[in-house]
Parts: C-alpha cells; sequence; structure tokens
C-alpha cells in the first residue's frame, strides 16, 4: 500500500511528465499552426471548358495514353465545395477515376449572389447541368455520357437522368438523399414540415447562409464535431501527416457556401417533406420528373455510417425504377469518409471504377450500324438533292453552323431539328421560339445569333 509520501511523489511525477510533453507538443505549434493556414486542396491539374453564370466546369488532365469511351461528370451538392473530391493526392476521387483511364469533368457551381436569390431546381437541373452534359458530350463526341452525383449533387443527378434519359449512358449515385419515409435519419426528422419552414429561413436571409447550415450539420454529432476531433489534433499534433489531412478537412468544413433561396424552398419541400422523387409526383416547372424513364445501368454507393444520407435514405430508390442493371455497393465508412478515406480507396473506389469500367465501352457492332445508318442517310440525301436539282428545283446550301463559337455537331443538329439550316435562319430566329424549342437556354442562343448576324 502506498503511503501519502508515494502518491504525492507519484502525482509530481505525472505533472511532470504532462508538462513536458506538453512543452514538446507547444515546440511544434507554430510548423503545425502554417501547415492549418498553407495546406493545399484540390490539385490535380485541370482546365475550365465551360462558365455560366456563378458556375465553372472543369476538365481534368488525362493521366493515361489510354482511356475509356465514355466521359464521367460528377455533380457535386449545392453545399460545400467540390474539391472535397479532390482533396489530397492520395485520397482524390477525382484523381482515381483519371487513374484508371476516365476523362473526368466536374461541376463547380461557384457561390450564388443576392441576384440569384430566385434560382430554382429547375434552373440547375434543367439549364445549367444540361447545358455541362451537353458540352461533355459534344467534347467527347458520346450521344450519352456517365453522371456520378454526390449527395445534393446526386438526388439532382437523378432528376436530370429522369428527363434526359437519352443523354445518361450510366448513372451513379453516391449518398443521395432519394427517399423519405421514415429512414432518413435526423435531417429528415428535423426538417419534417411540423417542425420545420424553410420558407422562414429564405424569407429573412434570402440565400440561406453557409454559417446556419455549418451549425446544424455540426449539432447531429456535437461532441463529435466540437470536442473529440480537438482533442484528437492535440495527441497527434507531433504527427505531421495528421496535422496535414486535419488541415485540409478543415479547410473544407470552414469553405462553405450560401444556398439559392428558392432552391433550398424547393428541395425541402418536395423532396424531404413530400418525398416526390421517389413517387414518382415531382414536376420542374411543369416538366414531370418521371423516374420510370430511369432505366439505365445505375450505381448506387452508400455509407453503412453516414449520418447526414442514412442508406435507407437512398437503397429503396433502386425499387422505384425499371432499370434492369443496379446494384449498391455499401461500405462501412461515414458520408464524408467514402470520398476521403484510405480504406474507402483502398477497397471501395476499384470496384466503383470497374462497374463504370465494364459499361464504359462503345460497341464496335454500334458504331458500325451508325456509321451505316449515317451512309444511307447520305445517300438518300444526296438523292433527294439531285432529283430536285433535276427538276429545276433551286437546292439551298447549308451552313457549318459548327463554325459559330459553342456550337458542337450535338447543338447544331438540335438547331438543324428546329429549322435553322443556315446563319442567317439563326440571325433571324426568336431567341425565346428556339429556346422553348430546342431546350437550349436562351442566353446562349442569343451569343449564336450575335455570332450569326455577322455573318
Amino acid at each position: 500500500m502506498k503511503t501519502p509520501y508515494t502518491l504525492a511523489m507519484d502525482m509530481q511525477r505525472q505533472a511532470w511528465e504532462g508538462a513536458a510533453e506538453m512543452a514538446e507538443k507547444l515546440s511544434v505549434a507554430p510548423d503545425r499552426s502554417e501547415t492549418l493556414n498553407e495546406v493545399e486542396v484540390g490539385q490535380t491539374p485541370h482546365e475550365v471548358v465551360y462558365e455560366e453564370n456563378k458556375l465553372h466546369l472543369k476538365h481534368y488532365e488525362a493521366q493515361t495514353d489510354e482511356q475509356h469511351d465514355v466521359p464521367i461528370l460528377i455533380v457535386y451538392a449545392l453545399i460545400n465545395r467540390p474539391y472535397i473530391l479532390d482533396l489530397q493526392p492520395d485520397r482524390s476521387v477525382v484523381k482515381t477515376l483519371l487513374e484508371e483511364g476516365f476523362d473526368v469533368y466536374l461541376i463547380d457551381w461557384g457561390e450564388p449572389s443576392e441576384l440569384d436569390r430566385s434560382l430554382t431546381l429547375d434552373d440547375y437541373v434543367t439549364r445549367y447541368i444540361d447545358n455541362c452534359v451537353d458540352v461533355v458530350r459534344e467534347r467527347s463526341g458520346q450521344d450519352a455520357i456517365n453522371v456520378l452525383g454526390y449527395c445534393m449533387g446526386g438526388t439532382m443527378s437523378a432528376m436530370y437522368t429522369a428527363l434526359f434519359p437519352e443523354k445518361v449512358r450510366n448513372l451513379g449515385l453516391m449518398a443521395a438523399g432519394l427517399c423519405f419515409t421514415g429512414e432518413g435519419g435526423v435531417l429528415e426528422l428535423w426538417g419534417a414540415e411540423e417542425y420545420y419552414d424553410p420558407e422562414t429561413v429564405t424569407e429573412t436571409f434570402d440565400n440561406v447562409p453557409a454559417e446556419f447550415l455549418d451549425v446544424g450539420f455540426a449539432l447531429m454529432d456535437p461532441v463529435q464535431n466540437n470536442l473529440t476531433k480537438y482533442v484528437r489534433f492535440y495527441e497527434n499534433m507531433d504527427d505531421e501527416d495528421f496535422v496535414e489531412n486535419f488541415a485540409r478537412m478543415e479547410k473544407w468544413l470552414a469553405d462553405g457556401i450560401d444556398v439559392a433561396g428558392e432552391t433550398y424552398d424547393q428541395f425541402i419541400r418536395d423532396v424531404y417533406q413530400e418525398n416526390k422523387l421517389v413517387e414518382n409526383e415531382l414536376y420542374l416547372d411543369g416538366k414531370h420528373v418521371d423516374v420510370e424513364n430511369i432505366d439505365m445501368p445505375v450505381l448506387q454507393i452508400v455509407a453503412e455510417y453516414d449520418h447526414l444520407i442514412p442508406p435507407g435514405a437512398s437503397k429503396p430508390f433502386n425499387e422505384a425504377i425499371p432499370s434492369e442493371d443496379t446494384e449498391i455497393m455499401e461500405f462501412p465508412t461515414g458520408h464524408i469518409g467514402m470520398s476521403v478515406s484510405s480504406r474507402s480507396h483502398a477497397e471501395l473506389w476499384p470496384d466503383v471504377c470497374e462497374w463504370f469500367e465494364e459499361r464504359s465501352t462503345v460497341d464496335d457492332e454500334t458504331d458500325a450500324a451508325a456509321t451505316e445508318t449515317g451512309t444511307a442517310d447520305d445517300l438518300e440525301s444526296a438523292e433527294t438533292a439531285e432529283t430536285a436539282e433535276a427538276n429545276g428545283a433551286g437546292v439551298v446550301e447549308s451552313d457549318d453552323l459548327t463554325e459559330l463559337t459553342g456550337v458542337g455537331e450535338a447543338y447544331a443538329d438540335d438547331l438543324r431539328a428546329a429549322g435553322i439550316e443556315t446563319f442567317a435562319d439563326l440571325a433571324a430566329a426568336d431567341v425565346a421560339d428556339l429556346a422553348s424549342e430546342t431546350g437550349i437556354s436562351p442566353s446562349r442562343i442569343e451569343d449564336w445569333i450575335d455570332q450569326a448576324s455577322e455573318r
């Protein structure tokens, strides 16, 4: 049995050891502070290939000599910055896809201004996403591309695919909120109609402040977010790699963005409160978001310990769509862990890449059939022209609409289908009528009309 003197000496020794440990940690504090302030994120080389309003469409530099035929467009949420998918070189979803031979694009939404308060889900889905998809289709020469949506971006990707199924070859949904019938976790409970009115927030702030959203997410796990992680940081402060990883995540968490007010209202009411997407009752600006159109391959990537979007808010969606090629990859991690944890990159993402790879090779027979069809169409057109000329009819030559900046073959086909064959036709067109007929954004058409008028 220890005497009072022995106990006192033990306590003093423990105090000295604690003081020595603290002194050692404090000695590296200036270096760790510099790491926290200067850590870099989103380092994978890319270029911006399209801009609209605050949106930037990024195209990443290829990292393999051979690439799969069908590119991947990543659609992230409207909350936070998308560099969580490219947080650091050894834990980057973007880089992993590139190293597996995919041609990768990513939508960076930017942050809405007060003038963007009235942007709706229709604007984001049928205008912004659709314009980006068309750019990728045009650049790749593919009629349909792969779409990979994360979180709210996955929800919007499902909406987009239901509206434009012909443009999506394979759909990947990553931690996407799709079904809210009681299995959606804390967010579904907090967002329930009897407890929460989103208009109260948007009428007060216009756009929903990032700080408001951050506090809500932090309160879902208050001990971890406000205490535990800082204790772990102190305990590992002498580990430079740990500090760098911690700094990158903190930078991303602090780099939140506001959400357009009208879009927030729609999303909470239609998706969370009324569950219209999976119930097939959702309309965007009068257009039915018919999930019965989702008949292409669909992969759901869900996190077993996701407290933001629990598996029950995602998995039932596969039963609501007609696709005969669906798969669910459920992994033991959290909402963010699926994109940044070393285990996810070692065990989950190779399977995801394999799934897309198996479905991203354009069939040679299909190409040959398309070529034969094209040849037959060309011959028929030539014969029609010869017949018209023989009958004395004048043949109107079409202009090459792709000479206009921003008009590729896909857009040119849309314009021809609307009766626009020449620059003169385009210069004389009505912006609103042509936008309505083709589904192309009015601002883009207006730019093309200006160019055509100068020819």
